[in-house]
């Protein structure tokens, strides 16, 4: 609705709380759920001590709504918390504080515990139907940069080969969809081939 004190702004309002925001966000959580993300991810993420290790699986599946809503900070993940949208995501909704202090619990190396979760997380998808099938698949390898801007980033200290500090992850990309299927994060002063066969790619 319009503000009439300041017409130029609209204010977002739910009246009722059977009203859902994001809507659109039923079928990819619905499918998220039927792959089972959130057990994914409390069977293999494992954050030790520290604060923001409870409830890993319904705090991934927060961010992952909250990205599918458009959402590109941690305080957008309120807008999840509005009217009945918690009750159809199937997860309890964290606020933001929470998952701020959930993703500031990783360290380097709990990355190779959420590649096994996509890993996982993709076979179940391609079991269910959203692979090639029996077509032939080519997997482009590429690395690509990925700047950072706080110089105490863990693995990004450094400057990598274009001169910028930050990450330079390995990426496995199907030929012809641009699905992703794999990322592997690295160093940002890792070459180019680090982490990837020896062989060319192409292979299924």
């Amino acid at each position: 609705m319009l503000s009439r004190n300041d017409p130029d702004r609209i204010k977002i309002a739910f009246d009722d709380h059977r009203l859902v925001a994001d809507a659109g966000l039923i079928l990819p959580v619905t499918l998220a759920h039927h792959l089972g993300l959130g057990e994914l991810v409390d069977r293999h993420v494992d954050l030790g001590d520290a604060p923001g290790r409870a409830n890993a699986g319904d705090k991934l599946l927060t961010l992952v709504a909250s990205a599918l809503a458009g959402g590109d900070c941690i305080d957008d993940a309120d807008g999840l918390r509005a009217g009945g949208t918690e009750r159809v995501l199937g997860c309890t909704v964290k606020a933001p504080s929470t998952l701020g202090t959930f993703l500031r619990s990783f360290r380097w190396g709990h990355v190779r515990q959420l590649d096994r979760v996509g890993r996982e997380f993709l076979a179940r998808a391609w079991a269910a139907g959203a692979g090639p099938g029996d077509d032939p698949l080519t997997i482009d390898l590429d690395s690509t940069v990925c700047e950072t801007y706080w110089l105490a980033k863990e693995g990004a200290q450094r400057h990598n080969y274009a001169g910028q500090r930050g990450y330079h992850p390995l990426l496995a990309v199907a030929a012809g969809t641009g699905d992703m299927l794999m990322a592997r994060l690295r160093k940002g002063d890792g070459p180019t081939r680090l982490g990837a066969p020896p062989t060319s790619c192409g292979r299924r």
